[in-house]
């Protein structure tokens, strides 16, 4: 896995050993993360990919904060839409985002994820820095901002190279699709995760 492939994806890497029992607050759900992707990527094109998205989406759905991840991508008009829309637009979000995940991060190389042992605050929000480290090359800088809520700490963004936030990708994108209606978002997101799910990422 190329550290392009990580840029373009914005999501998260491999977990070392030992990190997920090491980690504690805000950096705790980050390693169990990164422990998952592991997983997948050992198990590769080995393994179908739906078997791999049922690996990787309980852990997804527990790390990410996918509701408010997807509220503040849509922006102001998310009131504005039915909830019956909502509904159909955050279950699409949270298979896309999890087949951006599986595509992307699907053989293993020798590569670590390292957690940073300090995180940073920003408002009510802490940073957990981390790097990706392939056995050759540059190092990767993904960092997830994490809140915590009624059901602990939740990733919010990721920021990779430290600046280039996935929320803010995201809501730059969806502008233009929702100017034609919900209805046409969720259609360009079920292509989207019908092209990853048949390698055309």
């Amino acid at each position: 896995m190329r550290r392009r492939t990580v840029l373009l994806a914005l999501v998260g890497g491999l977990a070392a050993p030992g990190a997920l029992a090491a980690a504690e607050g805000p950096a705790a759900p980050v390693a169990e993360l990164n422990d998952a992707l592991l997983r997948i990527m050992r198990l590769g094109h080995g393994a179908a990919f739906a078997e791999r998205v049922a690996v990787l989406r309980p852990v997804v759905e527990k790390v990410f904060d996918l509701p408010e991840i997807l509220r503040v991508s849509v922006g102001p008009s998310w009131t504005s839409i039915a909830p019956a829309e909502q509904a159909k637009l955050l279950d699409v979000f949270v298979r896309y985002t999890v087949a951006s995940y599986v595509a992307n991060f699907d053989s293993y190389n020798g590569q670590r994820f390292d957690i940073a042992p300090q995180t940073r605050a920003v408002g009510r929000d802490q940073v957990v820095a981390t790097n990706l480290v392939p056995t050759a090359g540059d190092a990767t800088r993904i960092d997830y901002v994490m809140r915590r809520g009624e059901a602990g700490w939740k990733a919010v963004d990721v920021l990779v190279d430290g600046s280039i936030s996935r929320v803010a990708v995201q809501r730059s994108d969806f502008r233009g699709l929702l100017r034609g209606g919900p209805e046409k978002l969720i259609a360009s997101l079920e292509r989207k995760v019908a092209n990853l799910q048949s390698g055309m990422s």
